[in-house]
C-alpha cells in the first residue's frame, strides 16, 4: 500500500503538538484556557484523520 507522506507528517506533527501542550499543561497546573484546550483537542482529532487515511484504501 501506498503511503502519503505529508498526510502522515502532517498528522504526526499535529499529534505531538497537540498532546504535548495537554499534557504539560496539567501538572505545572497553568490553567490553559478552554480555548486553548478546545484547539489542542480539535489538532488531536485532526491528526489522528490524517493518520488514518494515509493510505490508500478505505480507513478504519
Amino acid at each position: 500500500m501506498a503511503t502519503d507522506k505529508r498526510k502522515m507528517l502532517l498528522g504526526g506533527v499535529l499529534l505531538f503538538v497537540s498532546s504535548v501542550l495537554i499534557l504539560t499543561a496539567g501538572p505545572i497546573s497553568l490553567g490553559i484556557p478552554s480555548i486553548v484546550g478546545g484547539l489542542a483537542a480539535l489538532g488531536l482529532a485532526a491528526g489522528s484523520l490524517l493518520v488514518g487515511t494515509s493510505e490508500d484504501g478505505r480507513p478504519v
